[in-house]
């Protein structure tokens, strides 16, 4: 079984923003994941999302768009983005999920495997939280604490020789890889890869990093030049 993420695909079939308005890398991003994701991955393997899904707006809207994914192969695990309007009540989706996606709010699941997945939205400002509003400061402190409740439900899961995965839309990190509470949790609980994504257009960010001896994975699919990245563990 392999692991591979991709995120931000920001899918509009319902809506009308198509992304290639944002430069020459979003033109025909979707036709090359697709092909190489039908190459790369088995029924059997693992496709990690990790936020900005789709531009729907309403729950009904999203179906469309999780359609055009439903035929890919391997599981789907999704975790809900800034710009996941569409993503209200995580019991609501769930039930209108497709055969083999998996979606995660502040829990986790275990596959039979021997991986874990566990993740949550995370917010904006690790690099400058002293100067965030009081608004940004309540909802970083919050998602902090969400955090550590999927890493407690991953862990209850955790079996000897599991693998866990923590998936987090916002970076965790700064540029330069900084401590911050997202990090500091994600150590404290012996995380064996994270995955992230909601930069774009990042000149001089690394995709892949080690903290400490964990791995980092920026997933954006713009950054990645819209390649599927195989998570591996150290």
């Amino acid at each position: 079984m392999k692991i591979f993420a991709i995120s931000d695909l920001h899918l509009s079939i319902n809506n009308e923003k198509p992304m290639d308005v944002f430069g020459p890398v979003w033109e025909g991003y979707l036709e090359k994941i697709f092909s190489q994701w039908k190459e790369k991955v088995g029924e059997d393997d693992i496709v990690l999302m990790a936020g900005d899904l789709s531009w729907a707006m309403k729950l009904e809207q999203v179906v469309a768009d999780l359609n055009l994914l439903m035929d890919l192969p391997g599981k789907k695990v999704l975790i809900k983005g800034n710009h996941d309007y569409w993503w209200k009540s995580i019991s609501s989706l769930r039930a209108i999920l497709p055969y083999k996606f998996y979606a995660i709010q502040n829990d986790a699941i275990r596959f039979d495997d021997g991986i874990i997945v566990c993740g949550t939205r995370g917010w904006k400002g690790v690099e400058r939280y002293e100067s965030l509003s009081m608004e940004d400061k309540k909802i970083f402190d919050r998602e902090v604490i969400r955090l550590g409740m999927t890493l407690e439900n991953a862990n209850k899961l955790r079996q000897e020789g599991d693998k866990l995965i923590c998936m987090i839309h916002y970076p965790p990190v700064d540029f330069y890889h900084n401590d911050s509470a997202f990090s500091q949790l994600i150590e404290r609980y012996k995380v064996d890869a994270v995955i992230f994504g909601h930069l774009h257009g990042q000149k001089g960010m690394k995709t892949t990093f080690v903290k400490n001896n964990i791995p980092y994975y920026l997933t954006s699919c713009d950054i990645v030049d819209n390649n599927l990245t195989e998570i591996t563990f150290y």
